[in-house]
């Protein structure tokens, strides 16, 4: 009978031995653990793949459930059940001992099973839906870090690019998961975008690049423009040479006061374009105006050159200011406000500077030289202090060098002709350009 006993108890203590060594692997305990590092993630299985489940923070308690390889299955005080590394939490108590037994330990498994299954089919459910609205392929907005973890405090992994190309892998709020090559790791919703919104930002770009440089086209061909001018023939007979020298061979001839264009001028020649040729002019047989014929007292002609640096006397009348004749003239230039500006131009439908004014004073019964430069010949000269609407004012680097003119009509304002891109209109000549190229004002009505 002892015999029996002892074959007995060696048979229990095999059957024990046999039960530990199949559950060696899930180890049952009710001890309480804190996550040891700044932000932990609560997974949904004993994989650093799963979903995430709820983030924890540091010495925030959980109970530990049991142990699987180097996971810990932990119960929040929320009630929420997942999977936690052990590296992330200190456990109280030895994990290894037992306190629950294995029927009731069974029991328990198999109804947690359960619910477990029934919610992670919901939550892959859930988890499904996320994805499917967040799946695909997104472009890095600007050069950022990428997170272990979706919290701003967290650990830097790598550096993504503005532009790189990454594959989303889940979202958690405004945070995404993100996949570039064989590196995960959270990046902020915002710092990305589709590829349909980089293909739109790029057309913008496109667009905008384009525009801009077909503005710098325009200004260049408008540059162009203005450093181009008119000049008249000061001589019976000038010949227009094919090149820039006495001895190359004729192109056109023409004749007093016929106008050309200047194109270019270096070592005393003139590149001009005239009855629609281009040629070189002796930059000396131009001027900037028309040479006056008058006649003799014998019936002669006597031909009176008048250039920018020549006061006109013959058709300039002094008068004395009246504040009447120029408030009307500035009432008829107004009424061109609008009007285009075209080189050379003088009126009716289109002006110059120049022209503008020429052309405006003409109506008034008043004669002005063609050019803003000549025009400061004209009339008589009036202090910026002493300035009254109708007065013709000019600009430029100088008195040698001016370049435009306008038409005075009070509260330091001019209606002149200005460019091409805005024609005629009015303007301060207290501030910006006009007032830092102010050179002098005339009176001529």
């Amino acid at each position: 009978m002892k015999r029996k006993n002892v074959i007995k108890n060696i048979l229990m203590i095999a059957a024990l031995g046999i039960a530990i060594m199949f559950f060696t692997n899930v180890i049952f305990a009710a001890n309480t653990a804190k996550i040891s590092v700044e932000t932990a993630n609560l997974r949904e299985t004993a994989d650093e793949n799963s979903r995430i489940l709820v983030q924890l923070s540091l010495n925030d308690e959980v109970e530990v459930l049991q142990k699987t390889n180097n996971w810990y299955e932990v119960k929040t005080k929320n009630g929420t059940t997942g999977y936690l590394r052990e590296d992330l939490v200190k456990v109280s108590g030895d994990v290894e001992e037992a306190q629950n037994n294995s029927e009731e330990a069974n029991t328990a498994e198999t109804n947690t099973t359960e619910s477990n299954t029934e919610t992670t089919e919901n939550q892959e459910q859930d988890t499904t839906e996320v994805i499917t609205q967040e799946s695909g392929t997104r472009i890095v907005k600007e050069d950022t870090k990428l997170k272990i973890v979706p919290s701003i405090n967290a650990t830097d992994i790598i550096e993504v690019k503005q532009n790189d190309e990454v594959t989303i892998i889940e979202t958690m709020g405004d945070w995404i998961c993100i996949e570039q090559g064989t590196t995960k790791g959270w990046i902020r919703s915002d710092k990305l975008m589709t590829v349909e919104e980089k293909e739109k930002q790029d057309e913008e770009a496109k667009a905008a690049e384009e525009a801009a440089k077909q503005e710098a086209q325009k200004a260049e061909e408008e540059t162009k423009k203005q450093t181009t001018k008119t000049m008249y023939a000061n001589s019976a007979t000038v010949n227009v040479r094919k090149e820039a020298s006495k001895d190359s061979s004729i192109v056109e001839q023409i004749k007093l006061n016929t106008a050309v264009t200047v194109l270019s001028e270096e070592n005393g020649w003139s590149k001009v374009s005239v009855n629609g040729k281009e040629g070189y002019v002796a930059s000396n047989l131009l001027s900037s105006s028309k040479t006056q014929e008058t006649a003799t007292s014998r019936g002669g002609v006597t031909r009176e050159k008048t250039t920018e640096d020549k006061t006109k006397t013959t058709t300039t009348t002094t008068t004395t200011p009246s504040s009447g004749k120029g408030a009307t003239v500035v009432e008829t230039a107004k009424n061109y406000i609008g009007y285009r500006y075209v080189y050379g131009a003088a009126g009716p439908n289109s002006f110059d500077c120049s022209g503008f004014t020429s052309y405006v004073f003409k109506l008034h019964g008043v004669s002005l030289n063609r050019t803003a430069k000549a025009q400061y010949s004209n009339g008589t000269a009036v202090s910026r202090s002493d300035l009254q609407p109708g007065d013709l004012v000019m600009f430029g680097p100088s008195v040698s060098g001016i370049n435009h003119v306008g038409i005075y009509i009070g509260g330091g304002q001019i209606v002149h002709a200005a460019n091409p891109s805005r024609g005629v209109t009015i303007d301060t000549i207290n501030s910006g350009y006009y007032n830092n190229n102010y050179v002098g004002a005339r009176r001529v009505i």
